[in-house]
This record gives structure tokens, C-alpha cells and sequence, in this order.
């Protein structure tokens, strides 16, 4: 018997915070000012839903590590600006959460500190602190399994109960090794038929979410 859904796991970035496209757009820049041109497509097989170890050893493994730490550091500097000035929450977003009475929290590749400045720029932080999950906290980021499971034992939650909103392969794929349920958002950058899969609901309208969330939850 398939268990109710008793707690909701957001990611974050193109999920929360429609922070993807500047990340996309700033690893481009960065590809090409470093030495390795890279088109958006390939940005977002590559990088997107990524821990930065992840992404930094992609980088190392093809330019070194010095060059690695560089791109790191410049990432984190104009990302920052990017998100001080054009920053927004998830269109539909806000009115989602509104609707949403299960439990949430979130658990994301990003550090505490990213989070800390995306959330608290759109004005989201407050909604899930003290239930913030970063995939620091863990062995392994997505494709595997840690994060969903580190932030279901954390809540207190048996992982066949939580349902999962993600934006990226390599989430919705954590989700299911977690054998939890997924949510695919399909209005970001990642294409839906790389979200679709077993156990996962795809969908591009983050209003729509509520009662997906609710038909699932056996409302």
C-alpha cells in the first residue's frame, strides 16, 4: 500500500529560486574565458542539480586544478552579483506554498551559505528555516540517494512517506533511488522527457503543484 505523503522536499535552485538560468549563464561565460567553451545544453547535462564538488572535478579533470579553483571562485563572485540584481522566486512559487499544508523543507546541492543569499533575496528564507538541507551534509550528492534520505531522517520521516519537487535529472533520479515520490518541474531549463520516469509526476506550471500534491497525497 502506498504510504500518504507527510512531508514535501523543495530543491532549491530552479525550484525555489529561479537561480538556474544565471548559473547557466555564468558557467558559459566562464567556459569561455577559461578553455572550455560549453553551449547551455551541455551546461545543464553537466552541471545542473550538481553538488560544486561534483562540478569541480569535472572542471579539474579537464583544465586542472588550479584552473578549477579559479573558475570556482570567479563563479561564486558573479553569480552573487547576478543574484543581488535580477534574482526572482519561481513564477507561481509563492502562491504554491500558500496552498501547500504538508510539512516542507529543503535539500539542495548548494552550501548553507548559497541558500542563506538565494532564500533570503526572495524573501523565502523564513518560510523553510531551521528546515534547510545541503548536500555538504552528506557523502554523495545527487544522482545518489543521501540528501533525500539525510533530510527525511532529519524531519523525522520515513523516505515511502516524502515526495520530492525537483528541476533536474540528477534530482529526480535521487528521488527514486530514495525511493521516494518525485516531482519533475518541467518550466525551468532541464526538458521534461529527462524528468520523466518511474514514481515521478511531471509538471510545468509550479500552481499546479498544490493539488498534484494533494491527488498524490490522497486528498
Amino acid at each position: 500500500m502506498i504510504k500518504p505523503i507527510e512531508l514535501v522536499i523543495f530543491d532549491c535552485d530552479g525550484v525555489l529560486v529561479d537561480s538556474e538560468r544565471i548559473a547557466a549563464r555564468v558557467q558559459i561565460a566562464l567556459g569561455a574565458e577559461l578553455g572550455w567553451p560549453l553551449t547551455e545544453a551541455e551546461v545543464i547535462a553537466r552541471f545542473i542539480g550538481r553538488s560544486q564538488a561534483s562540478i569541480s572535478a569535472q572542471i579539474e579533470e579537464r583544465l586542472g586544478a588550479e584552473t578549477a579553483a579559479l573558475w570556482w571562485q570567479r563563479f561564486e563572485q558573479l553569480h552573487r552579483e547576478e543574484v543581488d540584481t535580477r534574482l526572482e522566486a519561481v513564477d507561481g512559487l509563492p502562491e504554491a506554498l500558500d496552498a501547500i499544508t504538508l510539512p516542507t523543507c529543503v535539500a539542495s546541492s548548494g552550501s548553507h551559505e548559497k541558500m542563506r543569499h538565494t532564500l533570503g533575496r526572495t524573501g523565502l528564507y523564513e518560510r523553510f528555516a531551521g528546515r534547510i538541507h545541503s548536500a555538504t551534509e552528506v557523502a554523495h550528492g545527487k544522482p545518489a540517494p543521501d540528501l533525500f534520505l539525510y533530510a527525511a531522517r532529519q524531519m523525522g520521516v520515513d523516505p515511502a512517506a516524502c515526495a520530492v519537487v525537483e528541476d533536474s535529472r540528477p534530482g529526480v533520479e535521487a528521488a527514486r533511488a530514495a525511493g521516494m515520490r518525485a516531482f519533475g518541474y518541467a518550466g525551468g531549463l532541464t526538458e521534461a522527457a529527462l524528468l520523466e520516469g518511474p514514481g515521478t509526476v511531471v509538471f510545468d506550471d509550479m500552481r499546479k503543484l498544490p493539488g498534484l500534491l494533494a491527488g498524490e497525497h490522497g486528498e
